[in-house]
């Protein structure tokens, strides 16, 4: 019988995280406060060594106003998703 193979973006614990290659991009919820224009998601540059270090590198508006993409989840660690020690009460959105 063939194992289940979990998300390799998993990691079994947050020290497993830490120890994990540093990232190189960092996707960001991008909101407007006043709800008068649609969220966004913002790629920056968080790779010390790259000529665009620091600087926003994508981006990518939602098409409603009013998205709350702050809501959907993306803040979860995800050591506290991993299949093997799971908490059902968190869910994670891509």
């Amino acid at each position: 019988m063939a194992l289940w193979k979990p998300d390799p973006t998993f990691y079994a614990s947050p020290r497993d995280a830490v120890n994990a290659p540093a990232e190189r991009l960092a996707y960001l919820a991008a909101f407007d406060r006043s709800e008068t224009q649609p969220d966004a998601i913002a790629v920056l540059d968080v790779d010390p060594v790259s000529d665009t270090y620091g600087e926003v590198v994508g981006w990518t508006d939602m098409p409603y106003t009013g998205d709350e993409l702050h809501h959907f989840g993306w803040n979860a660690c995800s050591s506290a998703l991993c299949p093997y020690a799971p908490h059902p009460h968190v869910e994670r959105r891509y």
